[in-house]
């Protein structure tokens, strides 16, 4: 049985670690930029595992060569969406497509509600189960409020 002792979202590199610092983020967007990574900057309200399309916050920054540029435009993301997920992605075109390469969060709510397994019996003794986020009984954009 695996478990969360955490209790926060684990999406990404990263994810049972303390949030990192930005002194730590910047290291590794150095590190990517130096393997010829783009990066984009990724925020949402509804991490459920299944939702991969987050909201993009800007333009991917394929001609980036200073980490500094990208610290400039999460901060910015940080304070538009506070009570957001954030996330940076980092895209590797060398087999000529954008592959993600990496990708963390880097951005949390105060308050993390989690999710709840539901389970459904069908077909006789048959079980279903699925993933709902707590958070989603809230109207989108009112879901880490409190």
């Amino acid at each position: 049985m695996m478990t969360n002792p955490t209790g926060r979202i684990t999406q990404g590199q990263f994810s049972f670690l303390p949030d990192l610092t930005d002194a730590e983020i910047a290291l590794q967007l150095d590190y990517g930029l130096r393997r010829g990574f783009a990066w984009s900057i990724e925020y949402t309200d509804d991490p459920h595992p299944r939702n991969t399309y987050w909201e993009m916050y800007g333009m991917p920054m394929f001609d980036l060569q200073d980490p500094a540029g990208l610290m400039v435009e999460l901060r910015a993301c940080r304070a538009s969406f506070p009570q957001h997920y954030i996330r940076l992605m980092a895209f590797d075109s060398t087999r000529g497509v954008e592959s993600i390469a990496m990708s963390f969060i880097v951005n949390r709510p105060a308050r993390e509600p989690g999710f709840m397994l539901e389970r459904q019996e069908v077909d006789g003794r048959s079980m279903r189960a699925t993933i709902r986020g707590y958070a989603a009984e809230r109207p989108e954009g009112e879901r880490y409020g409190d």
